[in-house]
């Protein structure tokens, strides 16, 4: 996955935007919901990276099973949000599905009058 295909998934769902919340690291997008970050990378950094929220049983496993192309969140949470090497090494189809899954625990997360204006038109 390119950083230009990484951005435009991120940004594809719904009500998802792109930011800079980091002054001093201006290079750092930040993909939120509802002001809430789904997904956090620096897209010209190499090799290209994206820490993903997960389910923390989930996020262990995932670990396991791609030893270092997934590993704790890098100043995160590391029992909830993972590292995601995206350089071509894991399948683009398992980067988006490991995107889509942040997106919806933090909309999972969301008042639900925040999740019902999502679910509008």
């Amino acid at each position: 996955m390119t950083p230009e295909q990484l951005r435009s998934f991120c940004v594809s769902f719904n009500a998802a935007a792109e930011e800079f919340p980091f002054p001093r690291v201006p290079e750092v997008s930040a993909f939120k919901v509802c002001g809430k970050i789904f997904a956090l990378t620096t897209l010209d950094a190499r090799p290209l990276t994206v820490n993903l929220k997960c389910e923390p049983e989930a996020a262990m496993r995932l670990r396991e099973d791609h030893a270092g192309l997934i590993v704790p969140g890098w100043h995160m949470n590391k029992r909830h949000w993972n590292t995601v090497t995206v350089d071509g090494d894991l399948p683009d189809q398992l980067v988006r599905e490991l995107i889509e899954d942040s997106y919806d625990l933090v909309v999972a997360g969301l008042p639900r009058a925040e999740r019902l204006r999502l679910d509008r038109p």
